[in-house]
């Protein structure tokens, strides 16, 4: 590296900043107070509702915002997450707290993506993030892969230093993970193997409870995180349509092993939701997605014998 650019103050000034920033994860409070605005109710947005890492062409990648009393909060970072929350109309600097349920492209993809467009938008209060390690890794690598970008931004556009602004917590265990005065969000481990840990999240405030099972087979620990929730969303595979979805797939009956041992399929999720006592279940994270034969019809068909509650066939940008 050349002498000159190891002597470049405003270099060494940022990356003493990064150092800092990722050094308060173990001290950093569970919770940051922002200020409340009204309405003060609960909103639920798909932002997007297709599953696995190829780009769909009606459906955006898996991401979520639950908003309460205007405070944001985002539950998965798939590919366009940013411009989601743009067309659902949500304030991109209203982003308080990230959570990843594991760590599968379709997941994180956008995960630092979202908070460096927020920032270059008007993000600039601090943003707590929860998810599997390595989170605390990706935040690294991510701020460091876009110094230039950022330090220029800073410089020309007078924005702060964002590397403050991004506080992770890893999560390797299920409990009370994050609680405010808006909102308690409790993580239980599920199963999506060979992908580990994963989490479900449920978010209670104080008028409605959220649960969101992240990608997995069906477990216990995901029911007793559910019981008697408001509002289920879950991820949902239609098995009859697999061995379309594998055709061209070199290592199809690999794949075909990964999807039934780590994904529920339609008749699970009703009983799940069922086993769970919820009122409303919410499919999501469709498997297969991008395929028009499978309607609404076809997935309501599927679930509904097996659920007497409000069943919703997701779809991007739907507020509940």
């Amino acid at each position: 590296m050349p002498r000159s650019h190891l002597a470049d103050p405003s270099r060494r000034r940022w990356l003493r900043t990064a150092s800092v920033a990722l050094g308060a994860v173990a001290t950093a409070p569970l919770s940051f107070a922002a200020p409340k605005a009204s309405p003060s109710r609960t909103r639920l947005i798909l932002l997007g509702t297709a599953g696995g890492p190829t780009p769909k062409p009606d459906r955006a990648a898996p991401a979520n915002a639950v908003v309460v009393d205007g405070v944001v909060y985002v539950v998965d970072c798939g590919n366009g997450v940013a411009r989601q929350m743009v067309k659902a109309g949500l304030d991109l600097g209203a982003i308080r707290h990230v959570f990843l349920t594991h760590q599968h492209s379709d997941h994180n993809a956008d995960y630092g993506n979202l908070l460096w467009l927020a920032w270059a938008a008007r993000l600039h209060t601090r943003v707590d993030t929860w998810g599997p390690p390595p989170l605390v890794a990706m935040t690294r690598d991510f701020l460091h892969m876009n110094e230039a970008d950022i330090r220029t931004r800073i410089v020309d556009e007078g924005r702060p230093p964002l590397a403050p602004l991004i506080v992770p917590h890893e999560l390797t265990k299920p409990g009370v993970v994050m609680r405010d005065e808006r909102v308690k969000v409790t993580a239980a481990l599920v199963a999506h193997p060979p992908v580990a840990p994963a989490f479900a999240y449920r978010f209670d405030t104080s008028d409605r409870s959220i649960v969101f099972s992240g990608d997995t087979r069906p477990t216990s620990a995901l029911v007793d995180l559910a019981r008697g929730a408001d509002v289920l969303v879950h991820e949902v595979m239609y098995e009859p349509a697999l061995a379309k979805l594998i055709a061209t797939e070199p290592n199809a009956g690999r794949l075909r092993e990964h999807l039934l041992a780590s994904h529920t399929t339609t008749e699970q999720v009703g009983r799940i939701a069922t086993e769970a006592g919820v009122k409303t279940l919410v499919l999501t994270h469709f498997v297969p997605g991008g395929d028009a034969s499978l309607t609404d019809e076809v997935w309501r068909g599927a679930v509904a014998p097996h659920f007497n509650g409000q069943l919703v066939i997701g779809r991007d940008l739907l507020e509940l």
